[in-house]
């Protein structure tokens, strides 16, 4: 956007002149340069065209007219009686440098807010996380303005430069107090891994579990409230963690330190979600506590400036806040779809236990039967009319007694038939015991539904 423009026009006397306009948007003034036709000779005019208006400074010949005019959007930039050829590129220049005023004035808001933070890290003793955090909100705000084209690529440009400076400073300081974290995180590992092999030194000698274990549970305690790299704690909890199960084997059998049930996982996947919904209120209440402190100071504010710049804010702080509530309802919606599946889950358990317990009833019922068949069997054999029938079975195989034979043979169908009359009964009675439990579940099934 040009901050120069040059017209041919006339004065009041009809004379040709060529009429130059600068803007000076610190002051939100327009200087106004008149040259005599006689003034604006071929050569100057094409210079004025080609190398002044692009911002080259020329030498302007004397006697030249030089006025200053406010900025405005209801008044004319000229001076009265004059006009230009081009009167909807002047309307169209007055409504532009407008826009171009503000946006340095934000600019330079930009640039006194970044001398703040020059001056706060300059004087840090070392990195601050929350100096940090202001720094890229700061170059947040920057670029939600770059993205609305209300800062000239030139200003943005010097504003990201001068930031990236202040990030790279922070970085700096961050690497130092990283390094002397990482000192003292080896340091806590160091005390946690010996405390640790103490503890499995005592569990190798066999000594009471139940005083292990509680040592165990303070030793957890204190890691949860001690600082750690990732690396550092990673390796004390695998190790705090193994000898956990380890315990808890000897102590319950090795089913405690097995896989836990389904339910057991998916309760503690609620619990988690509870103290993650708890979190996200707590900063959505954060949230809402800044905005209302910007909404207070809007109406403090000195300046229709600043009044833009607390609006901006408000605008990110409230964006924000509907962000999180959009994820606080996706995690609300968790919340009820987990409570489902618990309650689900719990009926299934539930439906499996009493299946189970049908399924031991059902197999008590068949060992009863075949114990009674076995029991009936061991009777018949110690039973006269059997052992009878079979030395008659012996005798017919001789050729010298045929008419007993037959006595003999009618005597064995007999048996036979009682046999297979007794082997019936008992099938039928099993049959329609099974028939009888098969018909409870279906029952204890439809009223589940």
């Amino acid at each position: 956007m040009r901050k120069r423009l040059v017209f041919w026009g006339r004065n009041e006397q009809e004379e040709k002149v060529l009429i130059a306009l600068a803007l000076e948007e610190e002051t939100s003034d327009v200087n106004v340069y008149i040259f005599a036709e006689t003034q604006a000779t071929e050569e100057f005019a094409t210079d004025m065209m080609k190398k002044w208006r692009v911002g080259e400074d020329l030498a302007f010949p004397e006697n030249h007219i030089e006025t200053k005019r406010p900025l405005s959007i209801t008044e004319s930039l000229l001076p009265d009686g004059y006009e230009v050829e081009r009167d909807d590129i002047l309307k169209r220049a007055q409504t532009e440098w407008q826009f171009v005023v503000l946006s340095a004035k934000l600019y330079k808001s930009y640039k006194d807010e970044l001398e703040e933070f020059k001056e706060k890290i300059k004087e840090l003793p070392k990195f601050e996380n929350q100096v940090w955090e202001d720094l890229k909100g700061f170059w947040s705000k920057v670029q939600e303005q770059v993205r609305e084209k209300n800062l000239f690529r030139d200003h943005a440009n010097g504003i990201r430069e001068h930031t990236n400076q202040l990030f790279d400073q922070l970085k700096t300081m961050r690497k130092d107090l990283d390094q002397e974290f990482n000192v003292l995180s080896q340091k806590h590992a160091k005390h946690f891994k010996e405390k640790l092999d103490e503890i499995e030194k005592k569990v190798e000698d066999g000594l009471s579990l139940q005083p292990i274990f509680q040592e165990l549970k303070d030793i957890q305690r204190n890691f949860r409230d001690t600082k750690f790299t990732r690396e550092h704690r990673s390796q004390v909890w695998k190790k705090l963690d193994g000898l956990f199960k380890t315990v808890k084997e000897k102590r319950f059998g090795s089913d405690a330190s097995g896989r836990t049930s389904p339910a057991e996982r998916l309760k503690r996947r609620y619990q988690g979600l509870l103290n993650a919904i708890e979190k996200m209120n707590r900063s959505i209440d954060r949230d809402k506590r800044d905005l209302k402190f910007q909404n207070d100071r809007i109406n403090d504010t000195d300046g229709s400036l600043e009044a833009q710049l607390r609006a901006a804010k408000t605008t990110m702080i409230e964006e924000r806040i509907r962000s999180k509530e959009e994820k606080l309802a996706e995690m609300k919606k968790t919340q009820s779809d987990l409570e489902k599946r618990m309650e689900s889950l719990k009926r299934k358990e539930e439906k499996m236990k009493a299946e189970k317990k049908v399924e031991e009833a059902k197999e008590a019922i068949k060992e009863k039967i075949a114990q009674d068949i076995r029991e009936a069997e061991a009777k018949r054999s110690e039973d006269d009319n059997i052992l009878k029938a079979a030395e008659a079975i012996k005798d017919s195989t001789s050729p010298s007694q045929p008419a007993e034979k037959k006595g003999s043979m009618t005597l064995i169908e007999t048996i036979e038939d009682g046999m297979e009359d007794v082997v019936d009964t008992i099938k039928a009675v099993a049959f329609v015991i099974e028939q009888k439990v098969e018909s409870a579940i279906e029952e204890w099934k439809e009223e589940e539904e």
